[in-house]
């Protein structure tokens, strides 16, 4: 029989927020912070607030980013629980609303089956401050999840959503198992199980 565990990628498998070290680079770090705050806690619309962000990354290079997704720093227990779900018969999907030069570098080392995420724009090496895929909105996650349960033939009963911000709460409307891992409050209102320390091994005591 299998199984789907969809797990977040930004302050769940990453420890911290990719958009946010990127935009060091131009010295907006800390704005660019407090948005994504405020769209994790679910007080701004997750597009207008993506969609925003990536603009003040116009023009920094393309190597640069890609240099910075090779080094980001995975949170603890990240790669060895997603080897232990494996083998017990899970299909490990990753959903961001991030960026694919983050989650399709990472796949290869936390070994996840699959990842969706978003695309920046790039034109002669820059960003163009354009961004666009399969996590644009808030409830991308959740349309993506039912396509592959669909395609998978997996119930909602045996599918675990691993998330930390409000752009989360789609998957978890169609998973029994609900983890807010350090997670806002909004999505904590939704969980069947809460973690509060930066170690997804600890999922596992709760699952088996």
């Amino acid at each position: 029989m299998t199984k789907l565990a969809v797990f977040d990628f930004d302050s769940t498998l990453m420890d911290g927020e990719t958009i946010e070290i990127i935009a060091d680079c131009v010295g907006l770090r800390d704005e660019v912070a407090q948005i994504t705050k405020r769209a994790m806690q679910g007080e701004l619309d997750f597009f207008d607030s993506l969609t925003y962000r990536v603009s003040l990354l116009k023009g920094i290079k393309e190597s640069t980013v890609d240099e910075i997704c090779r080094n980001l720093i995975y949170m603890t227990g990240a790669k060895e629980t997603i080897a232990e779900l494996k083998k017990l018969g899970y299909k490990v999907v990753c959903f961001s609303g991030g960026f694919k030069n983050a989650t399709g570098y990472a796949r290869d080392i936390l070994g996840y089956d699959a990842d969706f995420s978003n695309i920046l724009h790039t034109k002669n090496g820059l960003l163009t401050g354009q961004v666009g895929g399969d996590m644009m909105f808030s409830d991308s996650k959740g349309l993506m999840l039912q396509k592959l349960q669909t395609l998978l033939g997996v119930s909602a009963q045996n599918t675990i959503a691993v998330g930390d911000g409000a752009n989360d709460l789609s998957m978890f409307r169609h998973a029994q198992t609900r983890v807010a891992f350090c997670a806002k409050e909004c999505l904590k209102k939704e969980a069947t199980i809460c973690l509060e320390k930066k170690d997804l091994r600890l999922l596992l005591d709760k699952i088996s």
